[in-house]
């Protein structure tokens, strides 16, 4: 049996809806949260015999795990109250404004030593702009309260908003910085289907901006002391180990609507419609070559890289023979040094359109 040892699982709820977010999610109500309560046990069924293992990353996110209330939120603990390995990593995602004591100890109570909070911004005009006000002092107060509680925190810093300057972004990064927490994620925007900024008259930052934004940020984390270990990702100690799990293309859980597993020559994604769940799930069986694929996308998005003596020994062949690495490299898209194949830093930014040479 497929020694399964982190788990994913989806809470789809949120209080308010962020206009830029194309994540599974629907605004919460009881009557919604006790279906899918009960849908969610129903799928857990599944995958019971994987549930004995003792596991070394679980990640609940969302949507919003922290919208659906104290009582609800420990319904979804109980199910995740598992075998851990003595270095796990357990984290949730919360939104700033509903993290109280209360929550938060009641967190610790189910062993999660670890927490994101969605920070993005904190200039007034563009929280407007994507439906996520907060004032600063409150937003201060929230995070410096959860520090009480957790030494091992990320914070999402958005970033390449239209108009935005190089100023307005250091001033999020400083706020970000103040803090002096383990891990930063970053990210920039992007109008995906079926938001509300794709179908407004809002338009995406000229690609040129954005560019020198990313590199702006890389220099400023990594000269206060961060590692960029990813290509959206800094940490001082602590990376996250969960995500390094899809990274290393490693098998994991998936639990709940929309979320997406691999398990064996098995990846799936659930269904994102309410009325479908659990039934409705997409199956891919892999065969050698998608795993080879998935083995160098989501490992070439790693700063180090991928060990072509690695997949020369997971797939039994040379990955010269397999892919074009050698004009990748006289191009100097991707640099091997110490056996290890890695994106340039140069051009980490446009990584997509290299990483498509793999697929």
């Amino acid at each position: 049996m497929t020694n399964i040892k982190s788990i994913y699982l989806h809470v789809p709820f949120c209080t308010n809806i962020c206009n830029y977010c194309d994540f599974c999610k629907m605004y919460y109500n009881d009557k919604f949260f006790e279906l899918y309560y009960l849908k969610l046990l129903e799928e857990i069924k599944k995958y019971k015999v994987y549930l004995n293992n003792t596991f070394k990353t679980i990640y609940i996110g969302g949507g919003s795990p922290s919208s659906i209330g104290i009582n609800n939120l420990e319904k979804i603990l109980k199910i995740l109250d598992l075998k851990k390995e003595d270095d796990y990593e357990y984290t949730v995602e919360l939104m700033p404004l509903d993290i109280t004591e209360d929550l938060l100890n009641l967190l610790r109570k189910y062993g999660v030593n670890r927490v994101s909070i969605g920070v993005e911004t904190i200039n007034k005009k563009y929280q407007k702009l994507f439906n996520r006000e907060i004032d600063k002092e409150v937003l201060t107060s929230k995070i410096n309260l959860t520090k009480k509680y957790f030494n091992n925190i990320n914070l999402d810093l958005m970033y390449a908003f239209k108009d935005q300057t190089i100023t307005e972004l250091e001033d999020d990064i400083n706020y970000i910085l103040s803090f002096d927490i383990e891990h930063i994620s970053t990210y920039s925007l992007i109008l995906e289907n079926n938001t509300y900024l794709k179908y407004s008259d809002y338009k995406e930052i000229d690609d040129s901006i954005s560019s020198q934004m990313y590199f702006y940020i890389k220099q400023k984390l990594e000269s206060t002391g961060y590692k960029h270990y990813e290509l959206s990702n800094y940490a001082k100690n602590k990376v996250s180990k969960h995500n390094l799990v899809y990274w290393n293309n490693e098998e994991y859980l998936g639990l709940g609507l929309s979320a997406s597993g691999y398990i064996g020559d098995i990846r799936y994604t659930n269904t994102r419609n309410l009325d479908k769940y659990p039934l409705n799930i997409e199956n891919e069986r892999l065969n050698k070559k998608d795993k080879m694929t998935y083995f160098m996308i989501l490992g070439l998005r790693k700063i180090e890289g991928i060990n072509i003596k690695e997949f020369e020994k997971l797939f039994n062949k040379n990955i010269y023979d397999v892919y074009d690495i050698k004009d990748l490299l006289s191009r100097e898209y991707l640099i091997l040094k110490n056996d290890n194949l890695f994106i340039n830093p140069k051009y980490l930014y446009v990584s997509n359109s290299i990483l498509e040479y793999f697929v």
